[in-house]
């Protein structure tokens, strides 16, 4: 059983930063895939990004390629999603997932369904 904790959500202006954490416990994580995804009011969930532990190989949607950032803490089992540049259409609540298994190249990490771990989300709104 994994468990994930996000945090750092929050207010930020259109074109600002934000860094959102999400702590895994529970299990140590070795070659697993570790997903953000988010919501917004009205929509379905959606991938914005993934990072496979082992070799933190990292995967994006067209949306946030080149201004949001996925890396990872070995130590704190901890990845982060760097938000740069942010625009009114990524507020959204955010969620990092796990899967349970190790990574596997015959899987679309984009799915939501390829995850079996969820954290409780964290609210980020850009205003302009």
């Amino acid at each position: 059983q994994v468990q994930l904790v996000e945090s750092g959500g929050g207010l930020v202006q259109a074109g600002g930063s934000l860094r959102l954490s999400c702590a895994a416990s529970g299990r140590t994580l070795i070659n697993n895939v570790m997903g953000w995804f988010r919501q917004a009011p009205g929509k379905e969930r959606e991938f914005v990004g993934a990072i496979r532990w082992s070799d933190i190989s990292t995967y994006y949607a067209d949306s946030v390629k080149g201004r949001f950032t996925i890396s990872r803490d070995n130590a704190k089992n901890t990845v982060y999603l760097q938000m740069n540049s942010l625009k009114l259409e990524d507020t959204a609540v955010y969620y990092c997932a796990a899967d349970k298994n190790s990574y596997y190249s015959g899987k679309d990490y984009r799915r939501a369904s390829e995850y079996d771990y969820w954290g409780q989300g964290t609210q980020v709104t850009v205003s302009s």
